[in-house]
């Protein structure tokens, strides 16, 4: 069972901090409501040492204007204990802008804050911030507070952003070693280019033989770089703004969409992602008392595919029209594997959706998880063979021609 550190008030105004042990900050604020105390802030202390260590990097993301998914979890989880512990909304923001060392965040709290005291709701104060609230939580908010069951909702929306994290944390993080090994073979061979080829070069330059179409192409390419290096440069970060810019673009997002979804193995993978997203999102907001046509349109927002999105959007024009949320999925057979259809037609009839909902995007971020961990031994080979391919290519191309000499002696 976690430890808290804690600080809370009397109803006579006394101050009190401590640590006690409970299951949560739900089950801490209980305990010491039959003491006779309201929780007003609580830290899990393996989550505070952890905090500690984050301080500067905090700092930096709060200079940088980021604000982190974990941040917004720990945010709401915090908001959801203070309002179920009597709080008023702006009193409990009030207290959760003090202990954020995120600067740029802090603002945003104060500010909701601010906008609360003059008579706006808290979803109306979150929409003034989209970059940071998306439609997502701005909606299940919304929902809460005109529903009279905030805490509850705030209490979904805490879980759905930490399962959130961890899914983005376990994609990332398969995705790191190949990264980390593409950049390196980048920077090794500019290297080459720059310190070993001109070398290699005035030797060839010297003996004045005829030299292969390869050697040739590599000679250039040393010479430009170690010339123009700087120009190189700039010349490779424009293009990286412009592919950047390219992909972020209403015909980019559909360029790399179509070409995730028809990629051998990267097919598979995308599918289950925007499938367990799919279902999380959507089984969050049906929770919350979101309708089902307004999930759906939301949800098109959460997954990361532009297909699905429009899919989910034309999904949700169908069922406003009375068809069966099965149906609608059924003719997008494509893009949603037959058990996401099957099982939402089962909740349908027993009326259990959103739980199967839930269930169904257990099941495809187990299936994630499975499929990132053996990444990186589907991965390896490959980029073996494209570091033993551009080896072999550099020593051909440097090898040919001093064995042509030789053959000439």
């Amino acid at each position: 069972m976690p430890t808290f550190y804690y600080t809370a008030k009397s109803s006579e105004g006394r101050n009190k901090t401590g640590t006690l042990e409970a299951k949560d900050e739900h089950n801490l604020a209980q305990i010491l409501r039959q003491k006779g105390f309201i929780l007003t802030s609580a830290q899990n202390l393996e989550e505070r040492k952890r905090k500690k260590k984050r301080s500067f990097t905090g700092i930096l993301k709060g200079i940088l204007g980021r604000i982190s998914l974990i941040e917004k979890q720990i945010f709401t989880r915090h908001l959801a204990v203070m309002v179920g512990a009597g709080f008023s909304i702006h009193k409990a923001l009030g207290t959760l802008a003090k202990q954020t060392t995120n600067q740029n965040f802090k603002k945003i709290i104060n500010d909701l804050v601010n906008r609360i005291k003059k008579g706006e709701t808290l979803a109306d104060s979150l929409a003034h911030h989209p970059k940071v609230f998306n439609d997502f939580f701005i909606s299940m908010i919304r929902v809460g507070e005109k529903g009279g069951n905030l805490e509850e909702v705030l209490k979904i929306l805490a879980q759905y952003l930490k399962k959130e994290h961890e899914f983005r944390s376990k994609v990332r993080g398969a995705m790191f070693y190949p990264a980390v090994i593409i950049v390196a073979m980048i920077g090794i061979g500019i290297l080459m280019m720059v310190v070993v080829m001109p070398k290699i070069n005035a030797m060839f330059e010297e003996l004045d033989i005829d030299l292969p179409l390869t050697t040739q192409v590599l000679m250039a390419v040393s010479g430009f770089l170690s010339r123009y290096f700087l120009i190189g440069i700039i010349a490779l970060l424009v293009l990286l703004i412009i592919l950047i810019n390219f992909l972020r673009s209403k015909k980019g997002k559909y360029f790399l969409g179509w070409t995730f979804l028809k990629l051998p193995f990267f097919n598979k993978i995308t599918k289950k992602i925007n499938c367990a997203r799919f279902a999380r999102s959507l089984s969050s907001l049906m929770e919350s008392g979101v309708p089902i046509v307004e999930s759906l349109n939301i949800t098109a927002q959460t997954v990361g595919n532009v297909f699905y999105a429009k899919s989910l959007i034309d999904i949700s024009s169908g069922v406003k029209k009375g068809k069966a949320l099965q149906e609608s999925l059924e003719e997008y057979g494509e893009i949603y594997p037959v058990l996401v259809s099957q099982m939402i037609g089962v909740g349908e009839e027993t009326g259990e959706l959103s739980d199967i909902m839930k269930r169904l995007a257990d099941f495809y971020e187990e299936e994630v998880a499975n499929i990132t961990e053996n990444l990186t031994s589907i991965i390896e080979p490959i980029l073996m063979i494209i570091i033993g391919a551009a080896v072999g290519f550099f020593a051909v191309s440097m090898i040919q021609p001093m064995y042509s000499m030789m053959e000439g002696l």
